[in-house]
């Protein structure tokens, strides 16, 4: 959950022509900082509007048999300040078996990559291959053979992959691949022809 609060403006804060205003603030790790500012104008720009025009901008509700001007809220909110929200919030550095990491806790509905297939081997590469390929179907994956695995789950673990299958030579045998998790790091055998639910059931996609 993100670390914010909303700041409510004093009447002697507020613009001429605004009601009442709350900015969504974030704790950036520089500090506090805006996210998000939200103002009721009331009908301040349509009664404006009114009056230099000469037309009738009211509006009569059917309902209540009531004509009165419309009022307009305003919301400023930019892509660059959400983005580095998202980053910021998602940024965590911690220890793994001695070494510290750099991890990316993206909620999975924003993580770029939602899967990663490893073989342990590059001679396990065809049904590696497949196995992402059938994923890949419902889930935005990633193939990776690059490295060793612990450097290929550091890897994903700073691009933010919440799990990471890894297909090995024991899963020729007893049809059961490891899935890692990004955060706990903790590694569960899940079968094969189970991996779809479980994946569905840990990301909640």
């Amino acid at each position: 959950s993100l670390n914010h609060w909303k700041r409510v403006h004093s009447q002697d804060e507020l613009a001429h022509y605004a009601k009442g205003c709350v900015d969504v603030e974030y704790e950036f790790p520089f500090g506090w900082s805006e996210l998000e500012g939200i103002a009721n104008r009331s009908n301040y720009d349509l009664s404006q509007h009114i009056k230099t025009s000469g037309k009738d901008l009211s509006y009569f509700d059917e309902t209540t048999k009531e004509k009165y001007v419309p009022a307009v809220v305003e919301t400023s909110l930019g892509v660059d300040r959400t983005l580095l929200t998202v980053l910021a919030d998602a940024y965590a550095e911690d220890v793994v078996e001695g070494e510290e990491r750099v991890v990316m806790r993206f909620s999975p509905v924003v993580a770029p990559y939602k899967v990663a297939i490893f073989p342990l081997s590059r001679k396990l590469a065809e049904p590696a291959m497949a196995l992402e390929k059938s994923l890949r179907k419902r889930y935005v994956t990633d193939y990776d053979d690059v490295g060793s695995i612990g450097k290929r789950y550091r890897r994903h673990d700073e691009i933010g992959t919440p799990l990471a299958v890894t297909y090995d030579f024991q899963s020729e045998e007893d049809k059961q691949v490891t899935v890692r998790d990004r955060d706990t790091t903790k590694q569960e055998r899940i079968a094969i022809d189970r991996l779809e639910d479980y994946l569905k059931d840990h990301l909640k996609l």
